[in-house]
């Protein structure tokens, strides 16, 4: 029995980053032995187990023949007899395909000399390159999704064109249509994460697999919008911005997914209507609905996602608002129960101001005075305000108003403002 240190980790450490979590191949042994031992099996589908101590995940070296379509078509062969190079040729980047025996792993600089690295994914760090091990990589169409990632998260690495070829040719042939989508928004959501999360659409766009899975964010390329809002124009190109701001303000994944999904609308605008985009607010809440249900996004991140869709264009022109208007924002939002979310809409709507080209240094006082407007609302007590208009005989949609009309006065108060009458 050998063990050896693969993956990230040693990517990872190659490239002087933070460490991943370390993962393991066991060489020459059988799940009999792995469980005498005393690992855990973990592994639903091939033989991974935790190790009793550290809990890392140790894996039988393994082969795998594909089966069926999709990421799930494959028999797995986990035998002592399968070598070390057997299975880091099943992996999927060069960079990822490389070991060190047990004894050298927690050396440090890396023992360089006792790396094994049979697909050359040393060099290819070095040379900033994603490139697939073996055209086993076409066999499991999610690493088309992983590779996007990765190219998000080394965004100044290039993708090999043989790789770019080969990503191609699975989407030609139906791979991208088999996915799941557990998967698909696992890889998703890792990727909105990473560094430059553009690159990951980028990708996924140069290889046709965008317009498979996502066809509402794939046709927003080559819609123009007013370019005295847009100097960038295309509204693509604007999302693309979008992304990279959410990532430099390092916002979470809900704001990112938002920021991904707020324009949708645009690419169902009339030619004959263009540049202008009216009403695409509602449009992309609409789309996002089957977007969300088709990938079965998180409850709580899509309905961020159609809050900041629906109501991002007034919450930009809030500056023009009056303490009515901007009182009846805060009810559309559900400002008043979910003031969290709230702010988190306020963060997607920066990125979106500052996402456009020249623009990104830009302030954003909407956020500020929104947020100012949502405590000044807040400090309303309503069970006083609702006590009082129901000695007054108000029931029901009454009271809803008293409580409506004592928040406008309380906003604008604040501002300075005379209440409306």
């Amino acid at each position: 029995m050998e063990n050896y240190l693969v993956g990230g980790a040693i990517r990872d450490a190659l490239l002087g980053r933070p460490g991943s979590d370390r993962d393991w191949v066991v060489v020459g042994a059988t799940v009999q032995q792995m469980l005498d031992a005393g690992f855990l099996p973990v592994g639903r589908d091939f033989p991974v187990f935790l190790h009793p101590d550290t809990r890392e995940e140790y894996a039988l070296a393994r082969t795998e023949r594909k089966s069926a379509p999709g990421y799930r078509g494959f028999v797995v062969h986990a035998a002592p007899g399968v070598t070390l190079e057997e299975d880091l040729a099943r992996r999927d980047l060069s960079i990822n395909a490389m070991a060190l025996p047990a004894a050298q792993a927690d050396v440090r600089p890396l023992p360089t000399n006792a790396l094994i690295d049979p697909f050359h994914g040393r060099r290819d760090l070095q040379d900033k390159v994603l490139r697939h091990v073996t055209d086993a990589f076409r066999e499991d169409p999610v690493r088309i999704l992983r590779l996007a990632r990765f190219a998000a998260r080394f965004h100044d690495f290039a993708v090999a064109p043989e790789t770019m070829a080969l990503m191609r040719a699975m989407v030609a042939a139906g791979e991208a249509d088999a996915l799941v989508p557990e998967r698909v928004w696992q890889e998703l959501a890792r990727g909105l994460m990473e560094a430059k999360p553009s690159r990951m659409f980028e990708v996924l766009r140069e290889c046709g697999a965008l317009a498979v899975l996502l066809p509402e964010v794939e046709r927003l390329w080559g819609v123009p919008q007013p370019e005295q809002h847009h100097p960038e124009v295309d509204t693509g190109a604007h999302l693309m911005m979008v992304l990279d701001m959410s990532a430099r303000l390092q916002v979470p994944l809900t704001v990112r997914f938002a920021c991904l999904t707020h324009d949708l609308g645009k690419g169902t605008t009339p030619a004959e209507a263009l540049p202008r985009h009216i009403g695409h607010e509602q449009r992309s809440a609409d789309l996002l609905a089957g977007l969300c249900e088709r990938w079965r996004v998180p409850t709580e991140i899509r309905e961020l996602a159609e809050v900041v869709a629906r109501e991002h264009g007034n919450i930009h022109r809030s500056a023009g608002f009056g303490p009515a208007a901007l009182v009846r924002l805060l009810e559309r939002c559900d400002a008043f129960r979910k003031p969290q979310r709230f702010a988190d809409a306020l963060l997607a709507c920066e990125c979106d101001a500052r996402g456009r080209l020249g623009l990104e240094a830009q302030p954003y006082p909407q956020r500020e005075r929104l947020l100012a407007v949502l405590a000044a609302a807040r400090d309303v007590d309503t069970g006083t305000v609702s006590r009082r208009a129901m000695e007054r005989g108000a029931r029901g949609p009454q009271v809803g108003a008293a409580i409506h009309a004592a928040r406008v006065e309380a906003v604008a108060a604040a501002a300075g403002e005379a209440p409306p009458r």
